[in-house]
């Protein structure tokens, strides 16, 4: 009771009377009956900033279906895809248009009216607080009466008109209209979830996280390649070793050396030095977007393609023996090779390798870097620890990140949560034996990833920590991995395809089980009927017919392939998953041309719609978490009202 007490006389400092505590239960019971807000989820983005981008402009294609629906039979098509555009891209847009319109007045005019229906629509289901405060400030007071009059009203038709016309004299009409279509995109999504992978593949995962920073609101969920950069910030070498591995194999260096500053030079000195003999034909890289690179480049990508790999076996070596208890001893590949014969062997198996040039390798000592190894991993890790963008936005990962999250019946993790053949949680060993499943497991994890940028960290635990992000990246119990193995070895040096399989664990094998999914669900304690597990990290294969809803609507895989790389994998370019007051809808991608065709030609992403659930009723913010916690202020505030209605406290400020 004493507690009770004390919360109570915390809780008088905000609400200090009877009459405020009174409208604050009023202002919330009112905002529990609004239609819940529009979620949005994004997953395996592999740095395709501008498809990111526009799909956040358009709102999945949602801001499309608004303006058809608002103006199907009043304007023709073409205007609503000029107007759609003109939201999406106001600043470039508006440009265009006044090169080209004869009387930009009257365009003024109608265009301002349209856009004030839209945003007047995507508001309509906030509270006007929530609106105000998404609006720009310097026209926050004339965007909200525009929004709350209307011409249809004799009285005020004047009056809206005369706020037009003085918006247009006075030459402040194209900042109204960029403001304007800032607003509508903002309202456009109440809640953005990103389900992982931001990083590697595409060249622009700086862009996306420069736009998140901007971004109202948003949470991700770490996903394997998310982990792999962190670890580099956080002075993995192996996990340096392999970003850069990636970034030379798909000849993406923007994102590492004009983004993050990391200086390759001396990458590409060592790689001439040591490798400039070797044709390192498998380590050309893959050109994406239609990209083309000089032959000598292309050369030179190959070379420091194959220096750092080598590097990084070493590395991961070195961890692999350092963690026994990881039984990952046997991916110390280059213990492996006899060199002399050029025979690689695996399981007491031999298998022929395609080259067998390693001039760094000593194969009495195959795991220790040489003097200029250990010279270049000097600089290399220097580099990643100092670039401050780099650390800003690994910062932002931890802030807006876990392994996991669980909002409105939803759980949702990037790629899986580890199984047993029966389809029992695995208990996954962690730290000084400690063994943990489930949500536990994921908790755990997230503390342990926290663990190595916190400076207090006892130090042992933050040097595990610090390796830990090789496991998170290629361990086979990893929930960011699980599978046997990463074959990355075989790949490279072995011409036996056999080799290459990695085997799925069995959570992927035991997904599409109805029963497993539940019980899952129950082990985080997920309740409800209509709930779900939303993941990303394989690609679903839909030009194979292969269907994202699986376990019967309980598990939505959503790794559309953004990334270039899995297009013509896949047959699409990503999915958004859309939670809005009416259910789920399921928005497949079609490859996003360009921002400067939607731009000048007004062509949109090719988005088809599938329903996934309906509701029965429309959701609202009562039927939500933030319902929930809702429901508990204002319990809260009645006991507040009760203390002071019986004498218990006392009212303060009263005159």
């Amino acid at each position: 009771m004493n507690r009770d007490m004390h919360y109570l006389e915390l809780l008088s400092t905000s609400f200090p009377t009877i009459a405020s505590a009174s409208t604050e239960i009023i202002n919330l019971e009112a905002i529990m009956n609004l239609p819940k807000g529009t979620e949005h989820f994004l997953a395996d983005l592999h740095g395709e900033s501008q498809a990111f981008q526009h799909v956040l402009k358009n709102a999945s294609g949602n801001i499309r279906r608004k303006v058809s629906e608002l103006f199907r039979g009043d304007i023709r098509e073409s205007e609503r895809r000029e107007l759609c555009t003109l939201i999406y891209y106001p600043e470039e847009k508006l440009e265009l248009i006044k090169a080209a319109e004869e009387d930009i007045d009257d365009w003024y005019h109608i265009t301002i009216h349209r856009l004030v229906s839209v945003c007047r629509d995507v508001s309509s289901k906030y509270t006007r607080s929530k609106v105000r405060k998404s609006l720009p400030e310097e026209f926050a007071y004339i965007i909200e009466e525009l929004l709350h009059e209307r011409t249809d009203d004799i009285d005020k038709a004047a009056y809206v008109k005369v706020i037009v016309d003085t918006i247009i004299s006075t030459g402040r009409a194209d900042d109204f209209i960029v403001a304007l279509c800032n607003v509508i995109q903002r309202l456009a999504i109440d809640q953005l979830h990103i389900l992982g992978d931001i990083f590697d593949r595409g060249p622009g995962a700086h862009i996306i996280l420069d736009t998140l920073r901007q971004y109202h609101s948003w949470d991700i969920q770490w996903g394997n390649h998310d982990i792999l950069w962190m670890g580099a910030a956080a002075g993995n070498n192996a996990c340096i070793c392999n970003v850069l591995r990636l970034c030379l194999r798909y000849a993406n260096l923007t994102t590492i050396e004009e983004a993050y500053g990391i200086n390759l030079v001396p990458l590409a000195t060592f790689a001439m030095e040591f490798y400039g003999d070797d044709p390192c034909e498998e380590f050309m890289p893959k050109l994406l977007r239609g990209d083309k690179m000089e032959e000598k480049y292309q050369r030179l990508t190959a070379q420091m393609h194959k220096a750092i790999s080598v590097i990084q076996f070493k590395k991961e070596a070195q961890i692999f023996h350092r963690r026994p208890e990881w039984q990952m001893e046997d991916r110390c590949m280059l213990e492996c090779i006899d060199y002399q014969r050029g025979i690689c062997t695996i399981d007491g198996k031999e298998y022929e390798m395609r080259s067998c040039h390693f001039p760094t390798v000593d194969p009495e000592h195959p795991n220790e870097l040489t003097p200029e190894e250990y010279q270049l991993m000097e600089r290399l890790h220097h580099s990643f620890r100092v670039s401050e963008k780099l650390q800003k936005h690994i910062k932002m990962l931890l802030s807006h990140g876990c392994m996991y999250t669980i909002c409105n019946q939803n759980l949702l993790y990037h790629a899986s949560c580890p199984l047993n053949a029966d389809g029992s949680l695995k208990e996954v060993n962690l730290y000084k034996e400690e063994r943990y499943s489930g949500k536990d497991l994921m908790h755990n994890i997230g503390m342990i990833v926290r663990a190595a940028f916190n400076s207090d960290t006892e130090k042992e635990l933050r040097l595990f920590a610090r390796d830990y992000f090789l496991y998170l990246w290629c361990g086979k119990d990893s929930p960011l991995f699980d599978k046997s193995k990463m074959a990355t070895f075989e790949r490279y040096f072995l011409k036996d395809k056999e080799t290459y399989k990695e085997e799925k664990g069995y959570y992927f094998q035991l997904r599409d089980n109805e029963e497993v999914c539940d019980r899952i669900l129950d082990a985080y304690g997920v309740k409800g009927k209509n709930r779900h597990i939303i993941n990303g990290h394989v690609p679903v294969h839909a030009s194979k017919g292969e269907n994202p809803i699986k376990a019967n609507g309980k598990l939505m895989v959503i790794d559309g392939g953004f990334s270039e790389a899995y297009h013509q994998e896949t047959g699409i370019a990503g999915y958004t998953l859309v939670y809005h007051s009416r259910g789920f809808q399921l928005v497949q991608h079609e490859p996003f041309m360009s921002a400067r065709d939607a731009i000048e030609r007004g062509i949109d992403i090719k988005s088809t719609t599938q329903l996934v659930e309906l509701s029965a009723h429309r959701m609202l913010v009562a039927d939500t978490d933030k319902g929930e916690e809702l429901r508990s202020q204002i319990e809260d505030l009645r006991q507040l009202l009760y203390a002071y209605r019986h004498g218990i406290l006392t009212e303060k400020n009263k005159i």
